[in-house]
């Protein structure tokens, strides 16, 4: 085999599968058209959805870590006032026991630990008693590697010190990932099944046109005997009682000519 066939086969057989737009059959484009625009809407709308699922859960999450902050500081707003550590632990114990919750403990004004549900008290906490203590705040802070939500409440309006209660921040995102998720799959379905409708649709639409197309046929090759009819009120049913007319005209044309 001679170099220059080699080189023809070689550029045969590297040729890319191109199907441009204008070579693709109707069904094809109406069938990509379709599921092009349920997928870019898709996209839009699982972004919507992400976006402000994932802010709302975020927004739950710092509720729930506040509510359970302010439960703590009503509860034990008593106890710190006695100066009763013996109730104060078990209640901290109690609260850092909670799902999701790191830790809990109580600062008083000075930025001392009165009660901490940490043993040892982490290093890295202890910067957070400088901070103004007569107001609620979120923040986020890492201990031993991780981070945590860190919520703080005024005890009795700050006179008492401050309550803090902190939580995996691991946790929080699975769980915010999880109903993400699981809605993103919903939407994922329904797009899937759209993809589906999408291109049964686009079957039924294109099925009067190549009946159309095979009356066409028949009548360029002279077959005048099958008259066409498909019924509709729309344009195919226009085109198609048009092409019965040139078919009705061709046949008394032609035996016209056989009489003649």
């Amino acid at each position: 085999m001679s170099q220059e066939s080699i080189s023809i086969e070689t550029t045969k057989v590297n040729k890319p599968l191109n199907i441009s737009w204008q070579g693709g059959g109707l069904r094809w484009k109406i069938s990509v058209a379709f599921s092009g625009l349920i997928l870019l809407l898709g996209v839009l709308v699982i972004g919507i959805v992400y976006f402000m699922t994932d802010k709302a859960l975020h927004r739950q999450v710092d509720l729930r870590a506040m509510a359970i902050a302010t439960n703590l500081s009503d509860a034990s707003a008593a106890y710190v006032s006695r100066r009763n550590t013996l109730e104060l632990d078990v209640l901290i114990a109690k609260y850092g026991r909670l799902d999701g919750v790191a830790y809990a403990y109580i600062q008083d004004p000075k930025g001392e630990i009165v009660a901490t549900s940490l043993q040892p008290f982490p290093a890295e906490l202890k910067d957070l008693a400088a901070v103004e203590r007569r107001t609620a705040n979120s923040r986020v802070t890492n201990i031993r590697g991780k981070s945590i939500y860190d919520t703080r409440v005024p005890l009795l309006e700050g006179q008492l010190g401050t309550v803090h209660v902190g939580l995996w921040a691991d946790s929080v995102q699975a769980d915010v990932r999880g109903t993400v998720f699981t809605i993103i799959t919903l939407i994922a379905g329904c797009l899937a099944v759209g993809i589906v409708l999408a291109l049964l649709l686009a079957a039924k639409a294109i099925r009067p046109l190549l009946d159309l197309k095979a009356s066409a046929d028949e009548i360029s090759r002279g077959q005048l005997d099958t008259p066409v009819t498909i019924q509709s009120t729309d344009e195919i049913g226009e085109l198609a009682r048009s092409l019965e007319r040139m078919r009705a005209s061709l046949k008394a044309a032609m035996v016209r000519l056989n009489r003649e």
